[in-house]
């Protein structure tokens, strides 16, 4: 028999929707490089903090073979030597014989540099330029370390508003909200030429039609309350993953508040997109909700006088309260972004579909349907 405790309650990490807190953000190469930046500088949006090399791919010419000569005697037949750039179809080694009546001529496949002649193959190796990684800073504010080879660390007081789901990665704009309702449907007579280079905010549902058109006039960003899955498929091409996300190959940022279909947007969030409209933020869709969960996020750097927060509590995780009657969110699959209310917390550790043994809650859906699900599985709405 499973018991349930009289009040029993939970701790749960929920979304984080604040008007003032302190936003840091690692920002690492994926391999060496060189860091551009020293701590204490200030940084906007697009400044460049670290930047690292990928060597170029080789493309081996066969110049011996093409040319008819032996392998050693290449190096007398080339028009370029080691280290000498190249462009695509310009001329490596050329040969001429009888007074000119023979004339051959090799030429680069590719634009690139000599990386190497061989005299014991007659091969000679024309490598891509070394292709830059650039990291920025993301989001505009000051350089609290910096991480030698790697990249920096960057502070800013921010009001933050993290999202339940994302596409696309990094961006950055000017608010601008397009409804008058945080319940209010985003629809593509809202979006107008105006909203050019923009983050636009929403009201409960952006329908496929508002995102095409937010695309088509250069908008950086939507978000919204909500989205239903079929269009942002639609938009995509192809079904949406939805353990990681980030890298869809669109022009435009997505946020969602809220969840799925059609959801009226926190009025804790709604109010901070109206109080900052028109001042520049950092959007990300990226999105993971296994371990190492990444939340989709809008972060609008404040002055100090705006935000008094400071590095401390940065480090300082938000958790809620979860006990029956609780707003909550179920963040994984089958009841991925449904809203209900805590029913009971089990005492008891229950198997689930892979056996282990969990601590869950019962959650009645907005619909009516009460589930049972794992505690780690849902997060505690506010605002």
């Amino acid at each position: 028999m499973v018991r349930y405790a009289k009040r029993g309650h939970a701790y749960t990490p929920g979304l984080k929707v604040t008007a003032c807190t302190y936003v840091k953000k690692e920002r690492l190469l994926p391999l060496h490089g060189e860091v551009l930046v020293r701590e204490g500088d200030e940084v906007d949006f697009n400044t460049v903090v670290a930047r690292a090399y990928i060597e170029g791919s080789p493309v081996i010419v066969k110049v011996a073979e093409m040319l008819g000569l032996e392998p050693d005697e290449v190096p007398r037949y080339m028009v370029k030597k080691v280290g000498d750039k190249v462009r695509k179809g310009e001329v490596l080694a050329s040969f001429r014989a009888f007074f000119g009546l023979i004339k051959k001529e090799v030429r680069s496949p590719i634009d690139g540099y000599i990386d190497y002649i061989s005299e014991s193959t007659g091969h000679v190796v024309v490598k891509e330029e070394p292709k830059p990684i650039e990291v920025k800073a993301y989001i505009k504010g000051r350089v609290l370390k910096t991480i030698p080879k790697e990249g920096a660390i960057i502070g800013t007081p921010a009001a933050f508003v993290q999202g339940i789901f994302g596409l696309s990665g990094e961006r950055n704009g000017e608010i601008a909200v397009a409804v008058s309702r945080r319940d209010e449907v985003l629809t593509p007579d809202k979006i107008t030429e105006e909203h050019h280079g923009k983050i636009v905010v929403g009201g409960s549902l952006v329908t496929y039609e508002a995102i095409e058109k937010a695309i088509k006039v250069g908008a950086v960003g939507i978000v919204v309350g909500g989205a239903y899955m079929d269009d942002l498929e639609k938009l995509l091409g192809y079904p949406i993953g939805v353990a990681i996300t980030g890298r869809e190959p669109i022009s435009i940022t997505i946020v969602l508040t809220e969840g799925f279909g059609k959801m009226s947007m926190s009025k804790r969030a709604f109010d901070i997109f109206l109080k900052y409209e028109g001042r520049k933020a950092a959007i990300s869709g990226a999105t993971q909700i296994r371990a190492g969960v990444i939340r989709p996020e809008v972060v609008i750097p404040l002055d100090r006088s705006e935000c008094p927060a400071d590095e401390s509590i940065a480090e300082k995780v938000e958790e809620g309260i979860m006990e029956p009657g609780t707003l909550v969110r179920i963040i994984r699959f089958p009841y991925f972004g449904m809203i209900g209310r805590v029913v009971s917390l089990p005492i008891e550790l229950m198997k689930i579909e892979t056996e282990s043994p969990v601590r869950v809650v019962e959650v009645e859906l907005e619909d009516g349907r009460r589930v049972i699900v794992p505690r780690a599985n849902v997060e505690v709405l506010t605002g």
